[in-house]
């Protein structure tokens, strides 16, 4: 197994590119997943990851290893980062993949994927960000309330009423059950 993210970012600072390349290696993919889906643009979410890992490497960067992992450091600075982005524009729509294999199923899994990406869009940010992190980058609760320097308690409450507002907006998408009488 390999150094822990820790040492490589010791390495990294003492300007060893090896350590710093395998640093971003291992988290850039999720960061980079994190920041497109709250700014909805690949540059931006390029741009924010970059800088993210460039000030970890500065010596007045905040980050220590004795209060919290890497990782969590990490998706809060993208956090951070991307909430700046957002207050200088309107958000973007983010592009969409298709890998339908008929036409009708492609069509509907766009329709419904569309359907699922303007539901979290519309979420407050503040609830986009938490269900996000949870669902898509699978981050604990715990450190989901490292990132955003909150109380557990206050993200459980942000993500269930994430998924409360998504229930009821995607509620038309539900496969809906047949009624007996």
């Amino acid at each position: 197994m390999g150094k822990s993210p820790e040492r490589l970012l010791r390495d990294a600072r003492r300007g060893k590119r090896a350590a710093f390349l395998d640093l971003v290696d291992e988290h850039r993919l999720p960061l980079f997943r994190f920041a497109w889906r709250l700014t909805g643009s690949m540059a931006d979410a390029e741009d924010i990851v970059q800088e993210c890992f460039l000030a970890v490497l500065r010596p007045d960067c905040g980050f220590d290893p004795a209060r919290t992992a890497i990782r969590t450091y990490l998706f809060g600075a993208v956090r951070n980062q991307s909430l700046k982005c957002l207050r200088r524009r309107e958000p973007a729509a983010a592009p969409d993949a298709a890998d339908g294999r008929t036409p009708e199923a492609d069509a509907l899994r766009g329709e419904t994927a569309e359907a699922v990406k303007a539901a979290i869009a519309a979420l407050p940010v503040t609830q986009r960000e938490v269900l996000l992190l949870a669902h898509y980058e699978q981050l604990s609760l715990r450190e989901i309330a490292e990132a955003m320097q909150l109380e557990v308690t206050a993200v459980k409450s942000r993500l269930e009423r994430a998924r409360a507002t998504l229930r009821e907006s995607l509620a038309a998408y539900a496969p809906r059950a047949e009624r007996t009488i």
